[in-house]
């Protein structure tokens, strides 16, 4: 089993110091390493994670819809400019802004039949990256990291 560690796969000559330290950098590597082949995936689709994401929760908010800042609660990855991706997602015909009939100052954003398509053309093909990527782990050790991770956030 080829398993290196952070410290040699950075080709760092002296150990951590600190191992709070090396678990963040460990952290911060994983997270590049398994973020790169859904990106590419990502990429040759004509879109980008944060797009994904976004499509992603309006699906889950059909048939209401949501309003941007609610949008912008719900990303996985915090984005600075969701109006500017919205605006992308409408270029796109994957989403639709709509104004509210009873209050006018409140706009909606909906997932568009071609979004839903394209999430539903994607979603096969990034599951089969994630069941690859964690294959090495059995549903226990999956399960383990999960909580580790939460736990971890709080």
């Amino acid at each position: 089993m080829d398993t290196k560690t952070l410290q040699e796969e950075i080709k760092r000559t002296r150990p951590f110091e600190h191992l709070e330290e090396e678990v963040f950098l460990n952290f911060l590597r994983t997270h590049c390493v398994l973020s790169e082949e859904p990106f590419q995936l990502f990429k040759s689709e004509g879109l980008s994670s944060p797009l994904h994401n976004i499509l992603r929760i309006l699906r889950g908010a059909e048939p209401d819809g949501l309003p941007s800042l609610e949008i912008a609660d719900r990303m996985v990855t915090r984005v600075p400019d969701i109006t500017r991706l919205v605006d992308r997602l409408e270029k796109l015909s994957f989403a639709k802004r709509e104004r509210s009939k009873t209050d006018r100052r409140v706009v909606r954003v909906r997932i568009t039949q071609k979004g839903i398509k394209k999430i539903e053309s994607i979603r096969p093909r990034i599951l089969e990256i994630h069941r690859t990527q964690f294959a090495k782990l059995n549903r226990k050790e999956l399960g383990m990291l999960n909580e580790l991770l939460v736990k971890a956030r709080k």
